[in-house]
């Protein structure tokens, strides 16, 4: 931070600061310009920016010539941009930027909307679904989300089947007509006039502007070569701690992870809303980057596409790659026995889940009951991949053959949904109802809080943490667990 701050910078306390509060006042803009005019990739996501001659938006480190401070607009979103008439640009790809801190770590109604669309929910149960499931009418939702971020859920969904439908385009070999059904949209005519819309392309355009690396894997994939992706994130990264979590916890059937420190490909199998799917992920080689980010690169299969923009998000969560790295650091690098533990890894982060129900009864039983219970109760793949056979059973097929106990409590409980950990449940609400349910301990509700609800300020109960921590709690007992001065107890 020191060599950002010495090279004529902004300043990143007040940046973090406009970036927190969410305010558009003239002086707050002039501090976000300062940010393009770095080209300070650590701020893509958060907000975006728009040039007024060009009619083109851009994330801030948009490699292109800094256009002119009166030329330029910003938008906390990318639906917004689009929403005021200004198109993505080619060069630096907006769509494809990590989501923002902030509808990660907020716990009111917004960030709760902003992760349940980000799920596919509006693609899915519409607009009166999204607003069912955060207990608001659906004006007061409309009305909350165009307030805050500059659109409404609609809009925000749009965005999301356009970048979807672009990352098929270009990485794919699939038909037109199929991917626009894949990405979400009603009709191939409503397809066309949202590509047009957001890309300035039709989409055999955009298909043929494809980098060449998206070009050449498209011309030499087969039908059963999957969905490649690069799953981007800001920031530092540190692969090895969360490759080595995922290793240690893997159970058997549903998950395994291959290869050498530094190499490891993480595959898991995904229950998803249209059908299931198979995920590989590999682990980055090399120093962590310090810099603006990086990604790491991912593949899909899945037996039906429609799932693609919910397999990512819940990728995303599992691997914690919408963090703001720069934030959890700075904070926590101000605490004497913290500094030299966030030196060594800087961008350490909180990996959550990629099935929130599937969590909660592993925090409960155990690595090995949970591979009793997939064998026994898990749904085998209709075309099993090696040693991924399976899906984890669902809360309802466990509540019905396992209803004894307190993992049979807690199955009925989230089969029912008296238990809610979907992306959009309000965490206070969760915990409140899993300790509930017979038996269940405050250290398994603090694990679910943690890992099933993406809450960065968990600590276990009953032990001594420092509020200077707050509001990086979680991610600073991740980096005591690093250093070997936590226990794993979970």
């Amino acid at each position: 931070m020191s060599d950002f701050r010495q090279s004529g910078g902004p300043d990143w306390r007040r940046l973090e600061d406009v970036r927190q509060t969410a305010q558009y006042e003239h002086t707050h803009e002039d501090l976000r310009y300062e940010a393009v005019r770095s080209r300070d990739a650590r701020f893509d996501g958060a907000f975006f920016f728009a040039v007024e001659t060009t009619g083109i938006y851009c994330r801030p480190s948009c490699p292109a010539v800094t256009p002119k401070r009166h030329n330029v607009r910003f938008f906390a979103t990318a639906a917004a941009a689009q929403g005021s008439g200004f198109r993505a640009c080619r060069r630096c790809r907006p769509d494809a930027v990590p989501g923002s801190a902030d509808w990660n770590v907020r716990a009111d109604v917004v960030g709760r909307a902003m992760r349940l669309i980000g799920d596919g929910v509006v693609d899915r149960e519409g607009v009166a679904g999204l607003a069912g499931r955060l207990g608001y009418s659906v004006r007061q939702v409309q009305r909350q989300l165009t307030a805050e971020v500059g659109a409404g859920p609609v809009a925000l969904a749009r965005a999301q089947r356009a970048h979807t439908a672009r990352v098929l385009l270009q990485t794919t070999g699939l038909p037109v007509t199929e991917i626009a059904f894949a990405a979400g949209f009603a009709s191939v005519r409503q397809f066309n006039d949202t590509i047009r819309t957001v890309y300035a392309a039709t989409p055999s355009e955009l298909r043929a502007a494809a980098p060449a690396r998206d070009r050449a894997a498209r011309r030499t994939a087969t039908p059963s070569a999957g969905v490649p992706l690069r799953l981007a994130h800001r920031g530092p990264y540190q692969p090895g701690p969360v490759f080595d979590l995922l290793e240690r916890e893997a159970v058997a059937g549903i998950e395994e992870v291959s290869g050498a420190p530094g190499h490891r490909v993480y595959r898991r199998t995904l229950r998803l809303p249209y059908g299931t799917g198979i995920v590989a992920v590999q682990e980055r080689p090399g120093r962590p980057r310090t810099g603006g980010g990086g990604w790491l690169d991912a593949r899909l299969h899945l037996t039906d596409l429609r799932d693609l923009t919910t397999s990512v998000q819940r990728l995303r969560r599992l691997f914690d790659l919408d963090a703001d790295p720069c934030a959890v650091d700075e904070r926590l690098g101000a605490d004497p026995r913290l500094a030299p533990l966030v030196a060594a890894r800087p961008g350490l982060r909180s990996p959550g889940t990629a099935d929130p129900d599937e969590l909660a009864v592993r925090a409960l039983v155990g690595r090995a009951e949970a591979e009793r219970l997939v064998q026994r109760y898990g749904k085998t793949l209709d075309a099993p991949c090696g040693t991924l056979t399976h899906l984890f059973p669902e809360p309802a097929v466990l509540a019905e053959a396992a209803p004894q106990g307190t993992a049979g409590a807690l199955a009925a409980a989230l089969a029912d949904g008296t238990v809610r950990l979907d992306p959009g449940a309000d965490r206070d609400d969760a915990e409140r109802a899993l300790l509930a349910v017979p038996g269940l301990d405050a250290g398994t509700a603090a694990v679910v809080r943690t890992r099933a609800l993406g809450d960065p300020d968990v600590a276990p109960p009953g032990t001594a943490v420092p509020d200077t921590w707050r509001p990086w709690r979680s991610y600073a007992l991740n980096h005591l667990r690093a250093a070997g001065e936590w226990e794993n107890d979970r």
